[in-house]
Parts: C-alpha cells; structure tokens; sequence
C-alpha cells in the first residue's frame, strides 16, 4: 500500500501513525496492496474553501473524501482491482473541537476520521438509517481493533 502523508495545518501529527492506521484499514477491507492513498492535514481556512467549492456548504468540516478509481473492498475469492483510492483531506482544528464534546484527545478524533474517510472512498456512505448503523459500526470497529493491536 502506498500512502502518502502531507501536513499544511501546522498541527504536529505523526504521520507514520497514520499511514498505518490507513494500511491496516486497507488490508482489512481487502484493497489491492498497490493502491494508493493520500491523506492531507490543512488548516481550517483551506478546509472551508474545499467544503464550499466541493460540497457547496459554507464553513470548514472535519474531514473530506475525493476518490479517484472508485475501488470498493476486496471480497473473499476474488482479486482485487490496483489503482489510485483517492485523498483524504483532515482538519485539525476542527477535529479538536470535536475531539473536546466527545471527551477524547484530538488525534483519537483525527484517526476515526480517517478510518471514515477511507471508508467513504471504498464507497460506504452515512445519508440513510441503515447505511449509518452499518459504516459507523464497520468504523469503531476498524478503530479500535488497530488501536488495542498498537
């Protein structure tokens, strides 16, 4: 698995932390192990200007997917597809502040992010009941088997 890590926030992120978190969740959901990914720290002015120009919402978020080669998970017996997974883009600011009401540290916040993302360029998605309860499940999940395994 390639994964590439570009920090522009300023925040201090460990970037090897990361990029395992990313190739764990990679190899669990059976992506080719030539895919590539990049994830990218920015700052909250940066993030508002993507989530107005790409989502059309004003403001900054926490986190935004961009694929590329639109893979989905490997299922078992079958190959699965190379290619270019896509970007993650991060904000820490904001996930600080989410990281505060949900009473965990910021990078607890930043690495379920990413876990969400990366989810989101496999094709999972959060807007019905149904699709929540099974992404955000498929999430903790992901999360905190790498965390108890670190």
């Amino acid at each position: 698995m390639s994964v590439e890590i570009n920090n522009e926030s300023g925040y201090e992120a460990d970037g090897e932390e990361f990029a395992a978190l990313a190739r764990y969740v990679l190899e669990e959901m059976r992506v080719h192990p030539q895919a590539e990914l990049s994830i990218l720290f920015v700052t909250s002015d940066v993030m508002a200007d993507l989530h107005v120009r790409w989502m059309d919402e004003p403001g900054p978020t926490d986190v935004l997917s961009f694929p590329m080669d639109e893979l989905r998970p490997g299922r078992a017996g079958e190959e699965p597809q190379p290619g270019t997974l896509g970007d993650i883009v991060l904000c820490p600011e904001v996930a600080a502040a989410q990281a505060r009401d949900a009473g965990h540290s910021t990078v607890e916040e930043l690495l379920l992010l990413t876990t969400h993302g990366i989810l989101h360029l496999l094709g999972y998605d959060h807007a019905e009941p149904e699709e929540e309860k099974e992404m955000f499940a498929l999430q903790r999940k992901l999360l905190l088997t790498f965390l108890a395994e670190r």
